[in-house]
C-alpha cells in the first residue's frame, strides 16, 4: 500500500520511488493528503539523495498532472520560453510577439519577481489596465486571435508545485536541482506546449551563479522536458551584468517599446531575443534551423510587426488601445530622478549584478515580503555595461525613486556594485547550448 512514509524512506535510503509512488505523492500535495511535515521530509530527502533522471521525469509529469493540463487545437506549433531569472531581462515582451508574428502560438504563463530577479508579470502590470489574471476561455481566445498572451498561472495549474514550492522556501531545500526542475517544468508543460526554449542564466546576477551549477540545471531541465515529451533545448547566457540598460518594471517596458519603435536598441537585449527565438522556431519545425529562425525573428523586430503584435496583446488584455503610439504617456514616472556618479575613473570591469537587482527591490520595484505592493516607477535607467568608460563623476546610471532618501540609498548601493579598472573582459552573451 502506498503511503508518504514509505516513499520518503525509499528516497532517504538511496532508493528510487516508482512513477506511481510519485504520482500518488503529487496528488497528496494537491489535495492535502500529504502533510506539511511529510512534504518537508520529502523535499529534504530529494535534496540529499536525488531522484535520478527517471525520477525527475516522473515527478515532473505527476506535478503537471495534479491540475489542469491545457490542450490546444491550433494550425501551428504551440511554444514558450522560460528564463531562470535575471536583472534587466525583458526578453519575454520582445520574444512573444515576434514568435507570434512568425506564425507560432505563444501561451506564455509567467511569474512575478523572485528575490533580486525581476518578474514578467510585474513589468506588464506597469501598463495601465493590463490584466495578467485571465479566465481560461479568455486566455484561449487571445492566443487564437493575437497569437500570444502573457498571463499568470491559475490556481488549477500544477497545484502540487504551488504547495511544494512554499514548503521548500521554509525548509532550506530551494537549491535542489531535481525539485527546481520539476517546479519549472510542471507549470510550463501544463500549458500544453509542443516546444520550449530555456534561458539559463550564469554569473553574478543569476539564481545559480556558477557555470557548473548552470550547466547542471540546464541539462536536468532539457533531459526532463524531452523525457516528458516536449521538444526542449537551453541556452546558457550571461548575467554578470544587467541584460539591458534599464532595470525596474516601467523602465524595462519603456526600453522594450523604444527598441520596437526604432529608438536606439540595446544590442544584448536584441541579440538574445533573436538567439532564443531562432532556437525555438527550429525546435518546433517552423524554421529549418536556428540561424534561419533568428533571421525571421530579427525581421519581425526590425520591421515593426512585433511592435504591432505586442500592442494588440496589450489591448486584448485590458491595456490602452493606443499603447503603441502613446506608450510614453501611459507608463508611470518616478518623482525623483537623479544621476549616479562614478567614484573614481576607468573602465567598468565588474558589476555585482545581484546587488543591482537588490537595489531595485529596496527602491520598491520588488518584494521584500509576500504581499508587498510593487512601485512600477522605480529602478535604474542608462546603466553602463562592462567595458564602458566612466570619468570621475560621470553617471553610471540614473536612479528613479519615490523619495530623495530612497534615491540616496540606491546611489550608494549602485556605486558599490560597480568596479572600475584599466581593462575589462567582455562576457560572452550566449555561452553554451544544451540540447
Amino acid at each position: 500500500m502506498t503511503d508518504a512514509r514509505r516513499i520518503i524512506a525509499t528516497i532517504r535510503d538511496g532508493g528510487q520511488p516508482s512513477a506511481s509512488d510519485l504520482r500518488w505523492f503529487a496528488m497528496g500535495l494537491a489535495d492535502g493528503g500529504v502533510t506539511d511535515a511529510q512534504a518537508g521530509a520529502f523535499a529534504m530527502a530529494v535534496l540529499l539523495k536525488g531522484l535520478g533522471e527517471a525520477g525527475r521525469v516522473a515527478l515532473t509529469e505527476a506535478m503537471r498532472d495534479s491540475g489542469t493540463v491545457l490542450r490546444w487545437d491550433m494550425p501551428a506549433p504551440v511554444v514558450d520560453k522560460h528564463s531562470t531569472g535575471g536583472v534587466g531581462d525583458s526578453i519575454s515582451l520582445l520574444l512573444a510577439p515576434a514568435l507570434a508574428d512568425c506564425g507560432v502560438y505563444v501561451p506564455m504563463v509567467s511569474g512575478r519577481g523572485l528575490g533580486h530577479t525581476g518578474g514578467t508579470l510585474d513589468k506588464l502590470e506597469a501598463i495601465p489596465g493590463y490584466r495578467v489574471d485571465q479566465p481560461e476561455a479568455d486566455f484561449r481566445r487571445i492566443v487564437a486571435d493575437v497569437g500570444c498572451a502573457i498571463v499568470a498561472a491559475t490556481g488549477e495549474i500544477a497545484p502540487a508545485d504551488r504547495r511544494l514550492y512554499a514548503i521548500r522556501d521554509v525548509t532550506g531545500t530551494v537549491e535542489s536541482i531535481d525539485l527546481i526542475t520539476a517546479s519549472i517544468l510542471s507549470k510550463k508543460l501544463a500549458a500544453g506546449l509542443d516546444a520550449l526554449v530555456l534561458d539559463v542564466k550564469v554569473g553574478s546576477g543569476a539564481f545559480l551563479p556558477s557555470a557548473a551549477q548552470a550547466r547542471a540545471l540546464a541539462r536536468s531541465l532539457v533531459d526532463t522536458a524531452n523525457g516528458a515529451g516536449c521538444r526542449t533545448s537551453a541556452l546558457i547566457t550571461d548575467m554578470d551584468q544587467p541584460l539591458a540598460a534599464n532595470a525596474g518594471n516601467a523602465l524595462e517596458v519603456a526600453e522594450v517599446m523604444g527598441a520596437l519603435t526604432c529608438d536606439p536598441v540595446n544590442q544584448r537585449l536584441w541579440d538574445l531575443t533573436v538567439a532564443l527565438g531562432g532556437e525555438l522556431l527550429a525546435l518546433c519545425g517552423a524554421a529549418p534551423d536556428a540561424a534561419e529562425g533568428g533571421r525571421r525573428i530579427f525581421a519581425s523586430l526590425h520591421s515593426g510587426r512585433a511592435a504591432e503584435r505586442l500592442a494588440r496583446m496589450v489591448a486584448a488584455q485590458g491595456g490602452p488601445a493606443d499603447f503603441l503610439d502613446r506608450w510614453r504617456d501611459h507608463l508611470p514616472v518616478a518623482p525623483v530622478v537623479r544621476d549616479v556618479p562614478a567614484v573614481g575613473a576607468g573602465i567598468v570591469t565588474r558589476i555585482d549584478t545581484r546587488a543591482v537587482g537588490e537595489a531595485v527591490v529596496h527602491l520598491g520595484g520588488g518584494r521584500l515580503r509576500n504581499g508587498d505592493a510593487i512601485d512600477p516607477r522605480v529602478g535604474f535607467s542608462d546603466l553602463k555595461g562592462i567595458g564602458m568608460n566612466a570619468g570621475p563623476g560621470d553617471p553610471l546610471a540614473r536612479v528613479h525613486a519615490a523619495t530623495p532618501e530612497a534615491a540616496d540609498r540606491a546611489i550608494a548601493t549602485l556605486q558599490a556594485a560597480y568596479h572600475l579598472g584599466d581593462t575589462a573582459d567582455l562576457p560572452q552573451l550566449v555561452q553554451d547550448r544544451v540540447g
